[in-house]
């Protein structure tokens, strides 16, 4: 199996990258490490936050009324239900 090691540059004031080696002796981490992980940390914070809606109370009794309900497709998606499963029984 092939790792593939991909390359990012940073560019720091001095006493940032003093920050950052400091926090990473006090875990006890290599600084490329440390650095990882806390952007990939990061990252996966701001993707989330993306990823999420939040309703209001109001929003979420709508929300949960709908899921309640019967399903009822309406032509248009009974239509392309058909055709999908004809699709699938060739």
């Amino acid at each position: 199996m092939t790792t593939v090691s991909a390359r990012l540059d940073l560019r720091l004031e001095s006493r940032e990258k003093d920050r950052i080696v400091k926090a990473a002796a006090l875990r006890g981490m290599a600084v490329s490490a440390f650095v990882r992980d806390a952007v990939l940390r990061e990252a996966d914070m701001a993707i989330a936050a993306e990823s999420v809606a939040t309703l209001s109370e109001q929003e979420s009794r709508r929300f949960l009324a709908a899921l309640d309900e019967q399903f009822r497709p309406n032509d248009r998606l009974k239509k392309a239900m058909d055709a999908a499963s004809r699709l699938t029984q060739r």
